[in-house]
């Protein structure tokens, strides 16, 4: 077994905590399904945000979502000039016999920008 990671991101709608926290949870969700992920083979979980995103924690959602026994991290993402606003990312180390080629890396909303073809399997709008 190898402890894996596993990318992530999205775009919130807003800052508030509602949208963040929605947007955390939304995220971990489709990541936890399509890695068939196993909460109690979670190692640890970053979060960062861009730095116009400060309403809440992400990590928050986490918490909500019965992860409580999960080290969790919040930080910002370096504020690059003309980087992607308002995008919440992450990375989940889980345990895990698959292969690195095998993790499938989720973007919703808009992040898929972030992401390429050139990266290895990835989900996103209109791609499965």
């Amino acid at each position: 077994m190898w402890c894996r990671g596993v990318r992530g991101a999205t775009l919130v709608t807003e800052n508030t905590r509602q949208a963040i926290i929605a947007a955390s949870k939304e995220l971990l969700q489709e990541i936890v399904e399509a890695n068939g992920v196993e909460i109690g083979d979670v190692a640890c979980v970053f979060f960062t945000t861009t730095p116009d995103l400060d309403a809440a924690f992400p990590a928050a959602a986490a918490r909500e979502l019965g992860w409580t026994q999960v080290a969790l991290l919040c930080g910002h993402e370096m504020n690059v000039p003309g980087s992607v606003p308002g995008c919440l990312r992450v990375l989940v180390l889980f345990n895990t016999d698959k292969k690195n080629e095998e993790i499938v890396h989720v973007y919703l909303r808009g992040a898929e920008g972030l992401r390429s073809e050139a990266d290895g399997p990835w989900i996103g709008e209109g791609k499965t």
